[in-house]
């Protein structure tokens, strides 16, 4: 799939990740980011995983951790809208999310491991999918949004976070 989504394919706040996608073909993308993410990140020593770059942010294993719930909630709206259900889908609140696990007790491997994990997963639903499939739309937190434009808002809020990761925790 090379064709972009274009913006009446998402709501509004969606557009800050879905501008951070490359050019090209977004299975091909989400497939080198799976590559060069597990390699990232199974560089940082266990010992900084509970890093916070500042008090009451998230630690890098909140984070990750943060990545993959993100991950399976967007791959669950991806195959309800591809499949053609028009049931409108719940929001989350990532922040009440982030109160119901305690990811800092879980070791980064795990944490990684789960991350590989869920992006195979997504990475097949994705190669299942028609040519129609990735054109439909349904609503989701109050918006529309097209089975295409939850691929590109997969990549892009996992480059987003990257970004913070190497900016903020790491360079930090």
């Amino acid at each position: 799939m090379n064709n972009r989504p274009a913006q009446n394919e998402y709501g509004a706040y969606y557009h800050q990740y879905v501008s951070l996608v490359p050019d090209g073909d977004i299975q091909d993308i989400l497939a080198g980011l799976l590559e060069h993410m597990s390699a990232y990140l199974s560089d940082i020593p266990e010992t900084q995983g509970n890093y916070r770059y500042a008090p009451g942010k998230w630690s890098i294993k909140e984070v990750i951790g943060h990545i993959n719930d993100n991950e399976r909630i967007m791959s669950y709206r991806l195959l309800r809208i591809a499949r053609g259900d028009q049931t409108p889908l719940a929001g989350y609140d990532q922040d009440e999310f982030m109160q119901g696990v305690d990811f800092d007790s879980s070791s980064l491997a795990d944490l990684i491991e789960d991350y590989i994990s869920v992006r195979r997963a997504t990475l097949t639903l994705l190669r299942g999918l028609s040519e129609e499939a990735w054109t439909r739309s349904g609503s989701a937190n109050n918006c529309v949004l097209s089975a295409r434009s939850l691929a590109y808002i997969i990549a892009g809020h996992e480059i987003h976070h990257l970004n913070i990761i190497k900016e903020r925790y790491i360079a930090g």
